[in-house]
């Protein structure tokens, strides 16, 4: 299958939850990103309209993003993750076309950072860069290349810790 970029992407209904489930179940070798979207959706952290879906032609749910409310210190700030693409659409643009929605719907919504920690192979095409470079750490530590930061505007990054949902554990 060839990378797109056409993809449909929205904001996720309640009835789309047991098939988000079977997205990160299906994506990852555990089921914790599964069960971390379960805990977030009751954790304050959780922001309507911050989890996202992409669909194929048919409708079918193929992909999933969310972003919840994480701070840098004391800033507020978004925690990007999980992003989850069932196999057999890995590699075709569906997960880029759920995280350039999450950020757009993120950026109307008045957000202006956003946090992952991810491949760092992937994440800077969206404009993601180094979070050390910037002040930016964990308490846990991290491989350096893997925390990454993104401005959605014109405000320059704060410096500080990482504080996630409590979902997330003591990380």
């Amino acid at each position: 299958m060839n990378s797109r970029t056409d993809w449909t992407t929205r904001a996720e209904t309640s009835a789309d939850i047991p098939a988000i489930r079977e997205i990160n179940l299906a994506a990852f070798d555990t089921a914790e990103e599964a069960d971390l979207v379960e805990a977030l959706r009751q954790d304050p952290a959780w922001i309507d309209g911050l989890s996202l879906v992409t669909l194929d032609d048919a409708g079918a749910l193929v992909g999933y993003v969310l972003l919840t409310r994480a701070h840098i210190g004391d800033t507020p700030a978004l925690c990007l993750g999980p992003c989850a693409v069932l196999p057999q659409y890995q590699k075709t643009g569906v997960g880029s076309a759920a995280i350039r929605a999450a950020l757009a719907a993120a950026e109307v919504r008045g957000e202006h950072f956003v946090t992952v920690l991810g491949h760092p192979e992937y994440y800077p095409r969206f404009g993601f860069t180094r979070a050390s470079t910037h002040g930016v750490t964990m308490k846990t530590p991290v491989p350096d290349d893997a925390l990454m930061v993104l401005s959605l505007g014109t405000e320059p990054l704060p410096s500080g810790v990482i504080r996630y949902a409590a979902a997330f554990g003591d990380i």
